[in-house]
């Protein structure tokens, strides 16, 4: 019986994706590269970190990756402060409130720095309802590696077949599956030029999960 959900953050929790894109975009304009969508569509999923190696990579860029880290970082957190429009997605925390309820264990699985992740969960006040936080800084390789999911069902201490994920990427789709974790894929109207091929569910509001049936799933 499945007792364990993994939230990814961006995208499913909260949509930073918007904040997130125009702090590297500013970025990318000190940095006098032009990044097009179809390279920024890579990037999905991604820590920050392994984007900027990415970039490094593409564009010949010599700067320490910790310091283009830093300053997009300081970016960002500029707009979250400032930007109004960041809010919960529509229907997540109900979701959050009844699986707790009923006694579901809530982990977070992000790509998302831990500065970045204690922001949000102190804005929103999600810390009561998750029992562990994975940040993707702590792992080498971002999604689709599937590390930071067989990391979060080892915290769990159950089995991977009692845990469910929830992404809105392919690449973490794709991590999901490697983790060999049912995966729930929200195709929200924010998601973009992602694939839900491989997801065991597809859902395009959470108020389509029905808790009840995700414990039999």
């Amino acid at each position: 019986m499945k007792n364990t959900v993994i939230f990814d953050m961006d995208g499913v929790i909260v949509d930073t994706e918007p904040l997130h894109k125009k702090a590297y975009y500013q970025h990318f304009a000190e940095l006098n590269i032009a990044v097009d969508a179809e390279l920024f569509s890579q990037f999905t999923g991604k820590s920050t970190r392994n984007v900027y190696q990415m970039v490094k990579d593409i564009f010949g860029i010599d700067t320490e990756t910790e310091e283009l880290i830093q300053r997009k970082r300081t970016i960002f957190y500029d707009l979250f402060d400032t930007d109004p429009a960041l809010q919960l997605l529509d229907g997540v925390e109900v979701l959050i409130n009844e699986l707790h309820s009923q006694n579901f264990q809530l982990i977070l699985a992000s790509s998302a720095a831990k500065t970045t992740i204690d922001r949000v969960f102190k804005r929103f006040d999600l810390f009561p309802f998750f029992s562990y936080l994975v940040s993707g800084e702590d792992f080498p390789e971002s999604k689709p590696h599937p590390a930071i999911f067989i990391e979060a069902q080892r915290l769990s201490g159950n089995d991977k077949s009692n845990c469910i994920v929830i992404e809105d990427s392919t690449n973490g789709i794709l991590a999901a599956n490697g983790a060999e974790i049912y995966c729930v894929g929200y195709k929200s109207a924010n998601s973009k030029n992602q694939n839900y091929e491989t997801a065991d569910l597809v859902i395009h509001h959470f108020n389509e999960l029905d808790v009840d049936q995700l414990k039999l799933l």
